[in-house]
């Protein structure tokens, strides 16, 4: 296992869920809900700030697929989404693409297991989903001694320039 911070990343329409993982990968918590900018790298900037304040190593976003593993309007705004990431990121800091299905329903059960009614649910939903993707990859890479996900090239991207 890989020591060192990641960033896990829920992209959604309207914002993106960040957790982090501890030094040692082995649990991830919430961080943060970032509105997704219209125009400009507001939210890339930020996402970047917290990867600085925490020291991250990498970022796990994650790749939603439909449960056959085909590719939806999500999967094409979460991947450009990624790219754009990799490429303000750059070299050093790693974006992953991690596959991410039922993470966001999985985080509305684990909330309404708590006792989150729907709209207290909504402030925080993106972040739980983040900390489901980033638990998933950490644990898949403790499991398998593998890096989870893909990692994106930095120069190149499916978003405009």
């Amino acid at each position: 296992m890989r020591p060192g911070v990641r960033l896990g990343i829920d992209v959604g329409r309207a914002r993106v869920g960040v957790a982090r993982s501890d030094s040692a990968a082995v649990l991830a918590v919430p961080v943060e809900t970032v509105a997704r900018s219209a125009d400009g790298d507001a939210d890339i900037r930020r996402i970047l700030a917290l990867a600085g304040e925490h020291s991250a190593m990498e970022l796990v976003v994650g790749h939603p697929l439909s449960l056959s593993g085909a590719v939806t309007a999500s999967t094409e705004d979460a991947v450009a989404f990624a790219s754009r990431l990799a490429f303000v990121a750059g070299a050093d800091l790693p974006v992953r693409l991690v596959d991410e299905r039922l993470s966001t329903v999985t985080a509305q059960q684990q909330l309404r297991a708590a006792g989150k009614k729907s709209k207290q649910q909504r402030p925080v939903i993106d972040q739980a989903a983040a900390v489901i993707i980033l638990q998933h990859a950490l644990d898949a890479e403790r499991a398998s001694g593998n890096a989870p996900g893909r990692v994106l090239p930095t120069d190149e991207g499916p978003f405009p320039p």
